[in-house]
């Protein structure tokens, strides 16, 4: 993480870590097996605990709502690849833009709000397999919310060391609205993108890091986040330089924005409008930055009078992810590329109106959020770490259930 104003730092770092030591220990025979031997491999070995208790964990939740689902006579399967913004990607993936529906409250509905990366996935697959486009979706999403956990074991690793990034990669796995990871949304794949950016970010990999950002921004509006860490890592080395950085610098600042700003120009140029098309289109689904004032407005209707489940829900673990953030600023001291990342996720997720049901899935890929409760749970007793872990799990695996099979609102 050198160049990166962070905490702390590590009396060995990555470079030392990877240099040989004595001859003797580099000549001998383990030595050399282990340098021949692939770097991601010993990576992947490292991560496995995690990933083995990430993927107990969703696959405990799926288990939960297709008891449920079946006990309410409804496809498991159907829930999870078509419910909400699900038949929009599919449909795009079929048919391709311009589906326009007319909702209530004078809404229009139109399916350029969705970006383009994750159903050109979708229909790349359904072209190579036999398989309809929920089922392409949800092996899409199963796939990247394996990769994202890798990459969230990575970043925790390197942030705050193995013990703490298992934890970290348990308790996203195990959020209340963790069921998106197993459904045919994007979070999993921008999730995937943003964490493996943040990694190439703190080892020093660039245009990897501006790649992933660059495709992390074709995938989600949010996605303009994982652009936000690059550039600032871009100004931290710049201020580190002094201005003379190198053009893989350059060149990252360059392309780290590139997909989202690519796609918003499309969606103007399509709708006469340059720079406004696209946030027109949002507005006709209700969804605006107005620094959180519908939202505010929101809540105090809420609080007025009888609410839904859901709504209050999604009050509570938004104002849980407020207070994450904050004890992340006081207290963790992350790099500035991570912290970055972090705030531009809370902004939008606090600071847009509409679909205030949504907020907690769009802090979804706000891992860091998570670093407090990780370390003080590595730091606890065996017992409260369960106690606490226990509850969560059945918090997330009944919300699920409840969030797809009897709640009135969109997830």
């Amino acid at each position: 993480m050198t160049g990166f104003p962070r905490a702390r730092r590590c009396t060995l770092s990555a470079e030392t870590l990877d240099r040989p030591t004595t001859t003797a220990v580099r000549d001998s025979p383990d030595r050399r097996a282990v340098r021949r031997a692939p770097r991601w491999r010993a990576a992947l070995r490292r991560a496995a605990p995690a990933l083995g208790l990430f993927a107990a964990a969703r696959l405990t939740g799926v288990l939960v709502l297709a008891l449920w689902a079946r006990h309410t006579g409804r496809s498991p399967r159907t829930l999870l690849a078509t419910s909400w913004d699900s038949g929009w990607y599919t449909g795009i993936a079929a048919h391709g833009y311009g589906r326009t529906l007319h909702g209530a409250h004078d809404m229009i509905l139109s399916d350029l709000a969705f970006f383009p990366l994750y159903p050109a996935l979708v229909r790349a697959v359904t072209t190579v397999l036999p398989v309809a486009g929920g089922t392409a979706g949800l092996l899409l999403s199963w796939l990247a919310a394996g990769a994202a956990a890798w990459g969230v074991y990575a970043v925790g690793e390197r942030l705050r060391g193995r013990a703490t990034a298992v934890v970290l990669v348990l308790l996203w796995g195990l959020l209340p609205h963790s069921i998106v990871l197993t459904m045919a949304y994007t979070e999993p794949v921008m999730t995937a993108f943003a964490a493996w950016a943040l990694y190439a970010l703190l080892t020093r990999r660039w245009l990897w890091a501006a790649s992933l950002a660059s495709l992390a921004g074709l995938t989600r509006p949010n996605g303009i986040a994982v652009a936000a860490a690059v550039l600032t890592a871009v100004a931290c080395e710049l201020w580190r330089t002094r201005g003379r950085a190198g053009s893989r610098v350059w060149a990252a600042a360059c392309l780290a924005p590139a997909g989202w700003l690519a796609y918003l120009l499309w969606v103007g140029a399509r709708r006469g409008d340059l720079l406004g098309g696209y946030f027109a289109v949002q507005s006709g689904w209700t969804s605006r930055f107005d620094l959180g004032k519908g939202a505010l407005l929101f809540v105090r209707e809420m609080l007025g009078g009888p609410t839904q489940f859901g709504f209050a829900m999604a009050l509570l673990l938004t104002g849980a992810g407020v207070l994450l953030f904050a004890l992340v600023v006081c207290g963790e001291r992350l790099p500035l590329p991570v912290l970055a990342y972090t705030a531009v996720l809370v902004l939008i997720a606090v600071g847009g109106s509409g679909f205030f049901e949504s907020k907690p899935r769009f802090l979804l890929p706000a891992f860091p959020l998570l670093l407090p409760l990780a370390g003080a749970l590595t730091k606890a007793r065996p017992r409260a770490a369960v106690v606490v872990i226990a509850a969560l799990a059945g918090l997330s695996f009944c919300y699920g259930a409840y969030a797809l099979t009897l709640a009135r609102m969109a997830i």
